[in-house]
């Protein structure tokens, strides 16, 4: 409890793997139900019953734990005003969830000032979950299911330091078309060694574990990148906008392994306008 006293990012991260926990259990017993509820949302985008359930436990969780914070989470919007902010997707990766597709996760991230301090991951249909916290260094467990084991390990990203040398992940290419932005992406394509539209959050985690290397998307919003941020900075790596913008504020994800980052910048700026 001293050390808690005298570092207190390490309760809140304690409390986010928590909620991690929660989340869990719920998202997977949805997940296995053939009579799951699929909406659609004004923006297009769809939910499902999963999402809000989750999200509404997390929120009453935090309320307990945390009632001077503030909470902003996909489904229900932002309630509080803090400098201290929860945020949440519920269902990271919903078109996969209500298709039976196990690559979607709870994304859970605290923010203090503006900035993403604590980052927590959970992909429980992939048995699989990250987190990170400032100063305190980025991890992976890769066997949820084996609750009476340690199992996790320290994460760092890789040394690669030629994009013709690494893995690229770009999310849909429907986004990047529908802005006109395809060309970048083609470049990115021709130069590096590997290419993936792996989208939502596991690229990003294949970055902060070594695996891959560059990753970008666009049509963000600020729930779909948050929780990464912590994670992969903790790793080694480095997170901006398409921009070059810090943070998970700008509609755009780039996370490289650091070493890569300027070099990818620069291809986004050769075709900006």
């Amino acid at each position: 409890m001293a050390y808690e006293l005298l570092h207190p990012i390490t309760a809140d991260l304690r409390l986010a793997r928590q909620l991690a926990d929660i989340a869990d259990e719920i998202s997977m017993d949805y997940f296995r139900r053939r009579d799951l509820g699929v909406y659609v949302k004004e923006d297009r985008t769809h939910v499902t019953d999963g999402d809000r359930a989750v999200e509404q436990v997390l929120r009453a969780k935090l309320a307990e734990e945390r009632p001077s914070d503030s909470v902003f989470g996909e489904e229900f919007g932002t309630e509080g005003k803090s400098r201290r902010q929860w945020i949440i997707d519920p269902i990271d990766g919903t078109a996969n969830f209500m298709r039976g597709v196990p690559i979607w996760a709870t994304l859970i991230a605290l923010v203090i000032d503006g900035r993403p301090e604590v980052g927590v991951v959970s992909a429980p249909a992939l048995n699989r979950r990250w987190w990170g916290a400032t100063g305190h260094g980025a991890y992976l467990d890769d066997d949820l299911a084996d609750s009476d084991t340690a199992t996790d390990r320290r994460i760092h990203v890789s040394g690669v330091n030629r994009l013709e040398d690494g893995q690229f992940s770009y999310g849909s290419m429907q986004y990047w078309l529908q802005a006109d932005q395809l060309a970048p992406i083609v470049e990115f394509n021709e130069r590096m060694w590997r290419s993936r539209a792996i989208g939502d959050f596991w690229p990003y985690m294949l970055i902060a574990e070594g695996s891959f290397d560059v990753a970008c998307e666009i049509d963000l919003q600020p729930y779909d990148m948050a929780a990464l941020v912590p994670i992969i900075e903790e790793a080694g790596g480095q997170f901006t906008s398409i921009d070059g913008e810090p943070g998970p504020w700008h509609g755009s994800a780039l996370a490289t392994n650091g070493v890569l980052h300027e070099e990818s910048l620069a291809v986004f700026r050769a075709y900006s306008t």
